[in-house]
């Protein structure tokens, strides 16, 4: 946990001199998507307060959101805690992600597309794989689709995916199983992005169909049996 706050310091500077609940909620969503606080950790007033030097109404606030989100769960007399998702969390998170990912590649549009993002997202997979950080390369998995999102240039979407692609994070926690999870779709981003250079959005779009459709069900079935252990 002291590393995680020391990084979580390093964040004062993003809420500048006029800090929200909203702002401290960002940074927490963040922090969550990218592996920092792992589901079941329990979130500390004091040293998250004191590490973004915020006031603790401000902190219970931004707690507050992320709990309608579906990120903490708040329980009497213990505190906040990251939550632990259900398979049928899981279940819905991937419903989500293919409603909203295949129609953002289906209304694309006439190419040429601005695929920069999703091509950097690709590259850094890469270099996590060269490394060795399997939690990396789910991240960088993550980017990708996040960038993917944000070809439709809709500032809602992207909103309400950054909280599914947090929750995401959650699942990939319990999982833990990083390589064998997040090495087979490396490939099947280059592929996507692929087809999307050559403007072909119909395969584009049933290659990312495909995706999801087998990371579920390879999801679904260590996390069955993960939470089955953990019980």
């Amino acid at each position: 946990m002291a590393e995680q706050l020391k990084d979580l310091a390093d964040d004062r500077a993003l809420l500048g001199r006029t800090s929200t609940a909203e702002r401290v909620a960002d940074i927490l969503r963040s922090r969550i998507a990218e592996g920092y606080f792992p589901p079941g950790t329990r979130l500390s007033e004091d040293s998250i307060g004191g590490a973004l030097g915020v006031s603790r109404n401000t902190l219970r606030e931004a707690f507050r959101l992320l709990t309608h989100e579906r990120l903490l769960v708040h329980e009497l007399n213990r505190g906040v805690f990251v939550r632990v998702l259900t398979v049928e969390d899981v279940e819905d998170i991937y419903r989500t992600r293919r409603l909203v990912e295949c129609a953002v590649v289906r209304g694309l549009g006439e190419p040429p597309y601005r695929l920069d993002g999703p091509a950097a997202a690709v590259e850094e997979g890469r270099r996590a794989a060269r490394d060795g950080d399997w939690k990396g390369v789910g991240t960088a998995n993550i980017h990708f689709h996040r960038e993917l999102v944000a070809l439709a240039g809709s500032e809602r979407t992207a909103e309400l995916m950054r909280s599914v692609f947090a929750e995401l994070r959650l699942a990939f926690h319990v999982v833990d199983e990083p390589q064998r999870l997040h090495e087979p779709y490396m490939a099947r981003n280059v592929a996507i992005l692929q087809a999307l250079q050559a403007g072909d959005r119909e395969q584009a779009e049933n290659l990312l169909a495909g995706y999801l459709d087998d990371s579920l069900e390879r999801v679904v079935e260590v996390y069955r049996r993960r939470v089955g252990e953990d019980g």
